[in-house]
């Protein structure tokens, strides 16, 4: 049942969207509306809580404006289009399995590393290199591609080294990825397009991987020299499956993103579609033909089946939480509300300065992720308030600064979905891991914060 809801609530968005002259969107509304009463039963106490006070402050503020009934309907439906792309992104990682690309880093490992130090910047730079691809699939991959080899490392504490490897790793593409959620939003929301953002937010990525190498490398300098780097047998086994075992294999998915981000970079210059409309609807035909070409076009229908059946499960949460939320937003705008959010937040801006708001912006998704707020939740709460035309900003600098408070966030919320997954990947508390995390997020927020400064003054 929760499954064609979910599908039928993603393709009638999508049909919305490609032709808006349809109508449907009531019928969306009535679907999100649907949606919400059968999850809220079956969801996770925190979700639960956190989503009903979402919907009980929406009823509020309808209620308070005396708006029409229709109107109670018409407000479910916003979030949406983030929720179409969280269920599609992860079709992007099922070439990447068929193609046993996890092989191919297993033989560069064993022959090309020799310290702690440098598995430690290996480690993360795959997993900044997996992340511009296949977002939250990056976690598990990364783990079950570097996990067997950590054996052949004198490693004290693994789940520690691998936690804060792939987390930084992953988390630092978030800036600017073409498949990440949150970069759709905050440039939908900022009116910036995503080619003419990367000249600022690429610099502060590589900043990020440069200082979360230089942290892991101090950290991890053991050398391995008396342990082979792989076993006899190993040895033997790797020989026997060369073809999947070479590196070289490895650059076919730089081809790959490569490809993506052109690709995507075209279309959004020659349609008028939203960044997350031309992502979601590139996913599945741009995996269909990488897995064509590795001869593996029956498996990828396989597997894509498997995902819509399994989806339901995972999403489950998403859909109650961020339907909530949309809910939420709707309200403040249909009830006006958004008027005196605005005026006192640029009544804030005008007592700080603009400029020192944005210094200080990235703190505030960041204080709200342990609240348990995705920042996407809490950055579109804020939207209204943010329009760079008003405060008289440049509308560069403020993607800029959304996008780091989303990204350190991702780093530290020990409620958000990247925390949430390593956690059970590596079975430790997500406290512990957003713990593990807390330095390195302080000092590349003082980085980032040194980055917005300078970037005001130069635009």
């Amino acid at each position: 049942m929760l499954r064609f809801l979910f599908l039928s609530a993603i393709l009638l968005y999508l049909l919305s969207t490609l032709l808006p002259d349809l109508g449907i969107d009531p019928y969306i509304s009535i679907l999100c509306l649907i949606i919400v009463i059968c999850t809220i039963g079956i969801v996770k106490r925190f979700v639960r809580v956190l989503g009903s006070i979402f919907l009980s402050i929406g009823l509020l503020l309808l209620w308070t404006s005396g708006t029409d009934w229709k109107d109670y309907i018409a407000s479910f439906g916003p979030m949406l289009d983030l929720l179409t792309l969280f269920s599609l992104v992860p079709i992007l990682g099922i070439p990447i399995k068929l193609g046993e690309y996890s092989e191919s880093i297993k033989t560069v490992i064993h022959k090309k590393v020799k310290t702690t130090g440098k598995l430690y910047m290996l480690t993360s730079g795959i997993s900044y290199f997996f992340s511009i691809f296949m977002n939250l699939a990056t976690l598990p991959m990364t783990y079950f591609s570097i996990r067997p080899a950590l054996d052949s490392f004198p490693i004290k504490q693994e789940n520690r080294f691998l936690s804060r490897a792939i987390t930084r790793g992953f988390a630092m593409p978030l800036l600017w990825a073409p498949v990440t959620p949150i970069v759709g939003i905050v440039v939908g929301m900022t009116g910036v397009s995503w080619l003419s953002i990367l000249p600022y937010v690429l610099p502060l990525s590589v900043m990020g991987l440069l200082l979360d190498w230089f942290l892991g490398r101090q950290k991890s300098t053991t050398k391995i020299e008396d342990q082979p780097a792989v076993s006899a047998s190993e040895f033997a086994a790797a020989k026997e499956s060369s073809a999947l075992d070479s590196p070289y294999r490895v650059l076919q998915i730089l081809l790959a993103i490569v490809l993506f981000i052109i690709v995507i970079s075209t279309l959004e210059t020659y349609f008028d579609y939203s960044f997350i409309i031309l992502v979601s609807l590139l996913v599945i035909p741009f995996s269909f033909i990488w897995a064509l070409l590795l001869r593996k076009g029956n498996d990828f229908f396989v597997q894509l089946i498997e995902h819509f059946k399994s989806f339901t499960v995972s999403m489950k949460d998403q859909f109650f939480i961020f339907l909530s939320a949309g809910f939420l937003i709707s309200t403040i705008q249909v009830s006006h509300s958004n008027e005196f959010i605005n005026k006192q937040t640029i009544h804030l801006i005008n007592v700080m300065g603009a400029e020192f708001f944005l210094i200080l912006l990235p703190l505030i998704p960041l204080g709200l992720a342990f609240v348990g707020l995705h920042p996407a939740v809490s950055l579109s709460l804020m939207a209204g308030a943010l329009n760079p035309t008003v405060l008289g900003i440049s509308p560069y600098v403020l993607t800029v600064a959304m996008l780091t408070g989303a990204v350190t966030s991702f780093l530290v919320g020990p409620y958000n979905a990247t925390i949430g997954l390593m956690s059970n990947i590596i079975k430790e508390s997500s406290f512990k891991v957003s713990n593990w995390n807390l330095a390195f997020t302080g000092l590349y927020v003082g980085l980032a914060m040194v980055y917005l400064i300078i970037l005001e003054m130069l635009i």
